[in-house]
């Protein structure tokens, strides 16, 4: 390739030639995504005060740090990798020491009049910090099970802790997280196919050391008619506003289940539930493809860098996104186990909106330095 081709294909410098090279696109579907959540939460708080204003200010600060994060260059972020993973544990371990009990479970840190959930500031640090690690290893360096082992003891730290607050749902995605960027990094199936054995082996184990709630909650996915007015209350509720919606809906501030409040955290976990109950077949359709949309974009950043970091990085981050919508989707619907997991820009909750935009904003960079070369032999 020649001299002249190569600075064609290098990301544009400067900050204005940075700022054009946005992905502007991605940006527009992200603001309809967000104007689909305050319509959603407009509806579940009976008004814009309750959760919408809130929500549209949250997700302007996100915007703005998702900007600014785009015109950060993509070596710097790699060589803050670790610290801002050490930094994310911390907050883990304080949480485990200091947390907020709610809802029983210990998962957030006060900080003045704010709640964090650093759980969710810790799959996106991991992400960074396992893209960086690969980013320096060639094939035969991936295959050795030495230097295999700081990313994997990188991914259970914050998994068992996680699992301690706990929240199964939240643990489960990290690991999933940080297992698909070993994946896409040229770790070989074998292993992957130890650890499923050895997940097979240890499940009945897991399933006797879990909380008693989490046994009913699968025991409510399996059976949900077995407790309606307890644990499988929530479930039944959402298929019948699901199915109360028909194909046109209900129509806007319409809905028995979710306006009366039959439906319970309509405006977190089950905010699907309640726009499908008002928009109907039709609605939840649309909504689900424009999620959908956004989840294809996020892969195709990913294929298109040219860098191994930027490509690891923005396939954890596409995969994270995706198993947000996979999991919420799927929950509302009884498809798997009810598990607390929001739907990304439209349930209401600062720590999840402003960590998947904090994720976005990795992605942009990723994008806008896709054509960039790395130096494989940083420290």
């Amino acid at each position: 390739m020649s001299e002249a081709r190569r600075l064609i294909i290098r990301a544009p410098t400067g900050l204005p030639g940075k700022f054009l090279s946005i992905n502007w696109l991605f940006v527009l579907l992200l603001c309809v995504l967000a104007g689909c959540g305050y319509i959603a939460l407009y509806s579940a708080g009976l008004g814009p005060d309750k959760y919408a204003n809130r929500q549209a200010m949250r997700f302007a600060a996100g915007l703005i740090l998702m900007l600014g994060l785009a015109l950060t260059d993509l070596d710097l972020i790699r060589r803050a990798a670790w610290f801002l993973y050490g930094f994310a544990l911390f907050l883990l371990i304080l949480v485990a020491r200091f947390g907020h009990v709610g809802k029983g479970a210990q998962r957030w840190l006060e900080i003045g009049p704010l709640q964090v959930q650093p759980s969710e500031l810790m799959k996106i640090a991991l992400v960074v910090a396992l893209a960086a690690w690969f980013s320096r290893a060639d094939w035969d360096r991936v295959g050795k099970p030495l230097f295999l082992i700081p990313p994997i003891l990188a991914i259970l730290a914050p998994v068992l802790l996680i699992l301690k607050e706990p929240n199964l749902g939240t643990a489960v995605i990290t690991f999933v997280v940080g297992a698909s960027v070993l994946l896409a990094a040229g770790v070989r199936l074998w292993l992957f196919g130890l650890g499923a054995i050895a997940a097979a082996a240890a499940a009945p184990i897991a399933y006797a050391h879990l909380h008693a709630y989490q046994r009913n909650r699968i025991l409510t996915f399996l059976h949900p008619e077995r407790d309606p007015l307890g644990t499988g209350y929530n479930i039944l509720q959402s298929r019948i506003a699901l199915g109360s919606g028909g194909l046109w809906g209900e129509g806007f501030m319409h809905g028995t289940q979710g306006i009366l409040a039959y439906l319970p955290e309509r405006q977190t976990d089950f905010i699907f539930t309640m726009w499908a109950e008002q928009f109907g077949f039709i609605g939840g359709a649309a909504l689900l493809l424009l999620l959908l949309t956004v989840v294809a974009a996020t892969f195709a950043i990913a294929f298109t860098c040219r860098n191994q970091f930027g490509r690891l990085l923005a396939l954890g981050i596409a995969v994270n996104f995706s198993l947000y919508v996979f999991v919420n989707i799927a929950m509302v619907m009884g498809a798997i186990p009810v598990g607390g997991v929001p739907l990304p820009l439209i349930s209401h909750g600062g720590s999840a909106l402003l960590t998947v935009m904090f994720g976005f904003g990795l992605l942009m960079s990723v994008h806008v330095h896709r054509h960039d070369p790395m130096d494989a032999s940083f420290p």
